[in-house]
């Protein structure tokens, strides 16, 4: 893919790992041959490109650019999707290792963490009344977002305004990763 992208169009700057496929099962049920798939096409996969794409990069002592689509789920369980979940939490100790490893290449290493946003992985919910509105009842802002909020979140990444910026995971998630559950009080104390 690398030499495709060199060969088209003679250098490349930034490198979006998008993959990312899941399959629910119960941990305990869970098929080997499911959950290397899981780990190879959203963690392995982006491991080979992002490896591919700094190699390039340090053959030519160029600067270079990696934004990975992670997820909520690299910092929040997500029960009977296992796999997943490992491969977005390895996504983010990537992100944070290359970022730090090549930092003073001039190879920056971020990633995105989305939560629920409107994209076909999600249409088991995002087509059912009664599963979207479960969804968005645990969202603080009260929907799922969009994929040209995302958008955006990656081409800030990518561009020149986050030069500053490596190793981090930017949530884009409406909240979740805010621990919505204590929205209201429920201490003991006043």
């Amino acid at each position: 893919m690398i030499k495709a992208v060199l060969s088209s169009f003679g250098t490349l700057d930034i490198l979006i790992n998008n993959s990312g496929i899941q399959k629910p099962a119960s941990s305990h049920e869970i098929e080997m041959a499911d959950f290397d798939r899981v780990i190879g096409v959203n963690l392995r996969g982006a491991f080979m490109c992002s490896r591919e794409a700094i190699r390039h990069w340090l053959s030519r002592d160029a600067e270079g650019v990696i934004v990975n689509n992670s997820s909520v789920h690299e910092i929040i369980p997500k029960p009977k999707y296992l796999p997943y979940s490992i491969s977005k939490g390895g996504m983010e100790n990537m992100t944070k290792t290359l970022g730090l490893e090549y930092s003073d290449k001039k190879i920056r290493v971020n990633a995105v963490g989305p939560g629920a946003i409107v994209t076909p992985i999600n249409n088991a919910w995002i087509n059912d009344p009664k599963a979207r509105g479960e969804v968005e009842s645990h969202i603080p802002m009260a929907r799922p977002g969009e994929a040209d909020e995302i958008a955006g979140v990656f081409a800030f990444l990518a561009s020149d305004e986050a030069s500053y910026i490596t190793g981090q995971t930017l949530f884009a998630c409406g909240g979740l990763t805010l621990y919505p559950e204590f929205r209201t009080a429920w201490s003991s104390g006043e």
